[in-house]
């Protein structure tokens, strides 16, 4: 069976780093990252990841923005995205899934259980 890699969007490397390290250990997935909106749709487009997790506050362009791009572009617009964020309310909740994000992981996260929770966002075994 194939890893499945994971574009990890966010512009603190730390949470890049905590998260690949988590997800490579964890669930043996190949995880890319980029730290802003644009290198994000440009390594999506190219690497054409099996899901993208997306932060939402980020400078230039934010999370949600970023998202709408992904989905206007046809190489882009079937991965499926998860947010990470510190804003996520029931009312954010109802607006995410409204514009077709698959779910949204707050932050700060536990390291240990990220990967379970991708995986059953995603419906993937682990």
């Amino acid at each position: 069976m194939m890893s499945k890699r994971v574009l990890v969007v966010d512009n603190e490397e730390y949470i890049q780093e905590v998260t690949k390290i988590c997800l490579e250990t964890v669930a043996g997935w190949r995880v890319l990252t980029a730290s802003s909106g644009k290198e994000g749709i440009l390594k999506a487009e190219t690497e054409h990841p099996d899901a993208i997790l997306l932060d939402v506050m980020m400078p230039d362009m934010d999370g949600i923005t970023t998202f709408e791009k992904l989905k206007a572009n046809p190489a882009t617009t079937e991965i499926p995205v998860i947010l990470l964020t510190a804003k996520i309310q029931a009312s954010d909740r109802r607006r995410y899934a409204d514009l077709g994000i698959r779910d949204a992981i707050a932050k700060p996260f536990n390291p240990i259980e990220l990967a379970n929770q991708v995986a059953s966002v995603l419906g993937w075994e682990l």
